[in-house]
């Protein structure tokens, strides 16, 4: 191929690639294997016989869909050995991302991959079964059944509620001081009864071996941390929508960053997302 060819076949992918990381990223929960996908999928359009292909987005979709069906498949074994609460690596925004927050990620995982692809296909981004049977390789009923399936334990999920921005910004903030500084009664009054709390450490760095539920004992644990931080010092490096969530990231004492994600439910924080583990914050420095 001659070097023309390969920058004309270049500059044609490069628009692509901010939706093919959407997509890769939403169905693997992680931004270092959504960017392996991806750059697979430029070698494989590279070598394609691109005069054969009519519609260059739906090709790639499809190559993206099919090697994350095959990454999935060795996510799972190695989500059954993962040292306690598994959460998606952390995408922090300046503005709330509306299609796939946090908490639908981890309603995302209990699905079936063929569930996932679908549902993510059609229901998030908006492709037509005959697409989506193209990318999945199943007939287009097969799909629907696999997308209602998948929309079925969405909603059984906990409903989305709508967080006005900078309401959600300034709860944040407020969780982070009182956090930090032990103020215990203006935490306690941010928490829903049914509170929970999540730390993903992934056996690299502390963190709480399962999911803490209810206010009582995730105010107890927010003790120990805040009478910890206080010794130790954690520094705010800034606010924003952690996986569409309001939340934040902060240095803490051993030099490693750190993510907070806040689900709000009726102007209160129902759960916590605590990101420790230095493998999947390796992509915010």
């Amino acid at each position: 191929m001659s070097n023309a060819g390969s920058e004309h076949a270049a500059a044609g992918f490069d628009p692509l690639r901010p939706t093919l990381m959407r997509v890769a990223y939403r169905m693997l929960g992680s931004v270092a294997d959504a960017e392996d996908v991806v750059q697979e999928a430029f070698i494989r359009w590279m070598r394609a016989d691109r005069s054969a292909v009519r519609e260059p987005a739906a090709f790639l979709r499809r190559t993206v869909t099919r090697l994350c069906l095959d990454q999935l498949k060795s996510a799972r074994r190695q989500r059954e050995t993962y040292v306690g609460p598994w959460l998606p690596d952390p995408v922090v925004e300046e503005d709330e991302v509306e299609d796939v927050t946090l908490p639908m990620m981890l309603v995302l995982e209990r699905l079936s991959p063929l569930e996932r692809a679908a549902f993510l296909l059609h229901d998030v981004f908006g492709l037509g079964f005959e697409e989506v049977a193209a990318a999945i390789q199943r007939e287009p009923a097969a799909c629907r059944q696999l997308a209602a399936r998948a929309r079925t334990h969405v909603r059984q999920a906990r409903p989305r509620f709508k967080v006005e921005k900078q309401r959600g910004l300034e709860l944040a903030e407020a969780f982070f001081a009182a956090s930090r500084s032990g103020d215990m009664k203006a935490l306690g009054a941010m928490l829903t009864a049914d509170v929970s709390a999540h730390a993903d450490g992934g056996g690299k760095r502390p963190a709480a071996a399962e999911v803490v539920l209810g206010f009582d004992a995730v105010m107890q644990q927010y003790e120990r941390v805040a009478a910890w931080l206080r010794k130790h010092g954690s520094t705010l490096v800034r606010v924003g929508f952690v996986n569409g969530l309001p939340g934040f990231v902060t240095l803490e004492a051993d030099g490693e960053l750190q993510t907070t994600a806040l689900d709000i439910e009726d102007g209160k924080i129902a759960a916590i997302y605590v990101m420790r583990n230095p493998d999947k914050l390796r992509h915010l420095h």
